[in-house]
């Protein structure tokens, strides 16, 4: 045995899995294709639940998360011209949402340390041997693999599985703007062009969303499209609302689909994150699903070294299952309400009845703020 758990991928789930099992005395190798400089700079997933934070925060990777991430206890769901408040905090217990970019927590686990190796790509798995085939053709045997390279990865291919699917019929055009945000809290806007969202990733970076058709090409898109198009989405019905413009730096269009492998294991093979499951970015979910499945894994893996305790493992994948589906059903339920789905007049009447009952219902309105901030691990 070269290592005693294997981690495929140098993501947020493959890394954070690989700061547990050190603090834990565990020693693991992480295999990333990619270099460093480019899993350090890709722009994903922005919002980190609750427990997401905690976990970061108790394994002593988080003192640059709380100095630049930005704290919100609540969000605005806008349509009809007009916004409506969420009061996540108020909801929730004083559970909040923290913006500060996938990159950023990605950039802060390689600084934890730990035996990171880049450029190392993984070509083949063998669940059954704990092994992993580099593409140079050397080997890696260990006592457990953690698959975390995602959905085009070949951790997936090597776990028989069932796949559930849905694909939408539109996808996101996204962009990074040298803008101050025009709200200190995120607008999730319904209008009948189409849904509209507006983030940030720091006070001078506006991070925005356009609801276009799948397979768009973003050449079609100039800024003064963008910028047009936004402003006329996310328009109060007073005229009291008005975004930032300013120079877009990144801009990228991406499908939007919901996918689960069941099982989530075979023999010594585990996976974690996109491997298992991807989600639409409605619910803000990616990120934060993959750092409950570590944690659930971490759990197992700490009981199986130490005593030899097969329990927890053997109830890995049952357990996240449990999560990814509540998880799934909200980003669909999020996805479903606040986009044009088919241009069926009858289906955007039932979308606005939705909102108005989720703004007036302090019940509705408490389901969404529970599955938002992230519903505890005890609880699903």
């Amino acid at each position: 045995m070269d290592t005693q758990v294997g981690i495929v991928g140098a993501g947020p789930a493959g890394l954070l899995l690989a700061h547990l099992l050190r603090r834990a005395g565990i020693e693991s190798v992480v295999l990333e294709a990619r270099t460093r400089e480019y899993v350090e700079h890709r722009v994903r997933a922005g919002v980190l639940e609750q427990g997401t934070v905690d976990v970061l925060t108790e394994t002593g990777v988080a003192d640059r998360l709380h100095r630049e991430g930005m704290v919100h206890r609540g969000l605005e769901l806008r349509f009809g011209g007009r916004g409506h408040r969420i009061a996540l905090s108020e909801l929730t217990g004083g559970r909040a949402i923290t913006v500060y970019g996938q990159q950023e927590v990605v950039k802060d686990l390689i600084a934890a340390g730990g035996d990171i190796r880049f450029e190392a790509e993984a070509t083949e798995i063998d669940p059954e041997r704990a092994l992993i085939r580099l593409g140079d053709g050397e080997e890696l045997r260990c006592a457990v693999v953690a698959g975390c390279d995602g959905f085009h990865g070949v951790s997936r291919a090597a776990v028989p599985h069932t796949a559930y699917e849905r694909v939408y019929p539109f996808a996101w055009l996204g962009i990074l703007a040298r803008a101050a945000p025009a709200s200190e809290e995120l607008i999730y806007t319904h209008h009948d062009r189409g849904f509209a969202l507006h983030s940030m990733r720091s006070p001078e970076v506006t991070r925005l969303y356009l609801q276009v058709p799948p397979g768009e090409d973003v050449a079609g898109w100039p800024d003064e499209r963008i910028w047009a198009e936004l402003q006329m989405r996310m328009a109060l019905e007073d005229g009291g609302f008005a975004l930032n413009e300013g120079e877009i730096f990144d801009r990228g269009v991406a499908p939007m689909r919901s996918f689960v492998a069941e099982p989530m294991r075979h023999g010594r093979l585990f996976l974690a994150g996109d491997a298992a499951h991807i989600v639409p970015a409605t619910g803000a979910k990616g990120l934060n699903l993959a750092v409950a499945d570590v944690r659930v894994l971490a759990r197992g893996l700490r009981a199986f070294f130490a005593h030899g305790d097969e329990t927890g493992l053997d109830a890995y994948s049952d357990r996240c299952l449990g999560r990814v589906w509540r998880v799934q059903h909200f980003s669909w339920w999020m996805t479903q309400m606040l986009h044009r789905m088919t241009g069926d007049p009858f289906e955007a009447r039932l979308q606005r009845s939705q909102l108005e009952y989720v703004v007036r219902s302090k019940a509705a309105a408490t389901t969404l703020a529970e599955n938002y901030v992230g519903l505890e691990l005890e609880d699903v």
